[in-house]
């Protein structure tokens, strides 16, 4: 499958009207100029599918069930003419030995040019027997899969920054995937659950240009991590007019008043949540009336002030 295009794929079950529609909204969700259409679709055209093997480590699964929700454009177009997922113990048909056999080929037969997509914390105590894949701590597994890809997407909080599994106490003393791996270059996708369109992005981003996409100096791709919350905010200009919601269901509740004085993380999170939101753009948890608890942020398991305002 790796050696597959995205237009090989496609000519299976859609038009060249398709493709070069699918070229259009790929160009889009890649923040690119629209003068850069054309040379998606001469990229699309030629160059093969990357092989992504998908890790799990000490988490819930959040993040795998975020990407399967994917809309925009839908996860079954992704698994089937965008990506190449040749490993995943959530989405995989085979499992057992045949699974991690296959994950063993994968690394061979593309060494070098394969993606690894890392869900979860990393728990090292014990000998990180805490999490373990076939009788193999996952820190181990991780550390062999990492040697010939190309680069690592930490997905989701957990993976990022640690998340809920590396909260104090920390019993299982669990860390960020860029703590145990240094040798290579580590993409992080935070979130609780991460926006499942950001991971399929990065990942056509690497497909069609043969690199990572720009990342900030925390390693997060600029393009969906550039701007807090805050400023593109629906509620941004209640906050600037002083007019805050007081509790739920009251009056400013209902006219849309800003969440501020009911803990809202806008003000101090890095994320697209506002710009591109959740299902086809429907809604973001702001927008739903919730405010913004901060779910991509490093400290947000030991965070215990939900309900505070931040600056207070």
């Amino acid at each position: 499958m790796g050696d597959q295009t995205i237009w090989g794929l496609f000519q299976r079950n859609y038009s060249r009207r398709d493709f070069i529609k699918f070229c259009f909204t790929v160009t889009g969700m890649l923040g690119l100029a629209p003068v850069m259409v054309p040379d998606v679709i001469a990229r699309a055209e030629e160059r093969p599918l990357t092989p992504v093997i998908w890790m799990h480590g000490q988490g819930c699964t959040g993040c795998s069930e975020s990407f399967m929700r994917s809309q925009t454009p839908l996860v079954t177009d992704v698994l089937r003419e965008m990506i190449s997922l040749e490993y995943s113990g959530f989405l995989s048909s085979a499992s057992g030995s045949r699974l991690e056999q296959h994950r063993d080929e994968i690394m061979r037969d593309y060494a070098g040019k394969y993606l690894v997509v890392a869900e979860g914390a990393v728990p090292m105590e014990n000998k990180s027997y805490y999490c373990n894949v076939g009788g193999i701590p996952y820190a181990t597994l991780l550390n062999k899969t990492i040697e010939q890809a190309v680069a690592v997407l930490a997905i989701g909080t957990c993976a990022s920054w640690g998340g809920i599994p590396a909260a104090l106490p920390n019993p299982t003393q669990s860390v960020a995937i860029d703590q145990i791996i240094t040798a290579k270059a580590v993409v992080k996708i935070p979130g609780c659950p991460p926006i499942p369109e950001v991971l399929t992005s990065v990942i056509i981003y690497y497909t069609l240009f043969g690199k990572l996409p720009p990342l900030d100096n925390l390693g997060r791709p600029t393009q969906f991590f550039g701007s807090k919350i805050h400023e593109a905010c629906p509620r941004k200009p209640f906050f600037e007019a002083d007019q805050y919601v007081e509790q739920y269901g009251d009056g400013g509740s209902k006219a849309g008043w800003c969440l501020y004085k009911l803990g809202c993380r806008g003000l101090e999170t890095f994320n697209s949540c506002a710009k591109i939101g959740w299902w086809q753009g429907v809604s973001f948890p702001i927008e739903s009336g919730s405010p913004c608890i901060g779910c991509s942020t490093h400290n947000f398991g030991d965070n215990r002030s939900f309900i505070k305002p931040i600056y207070d």
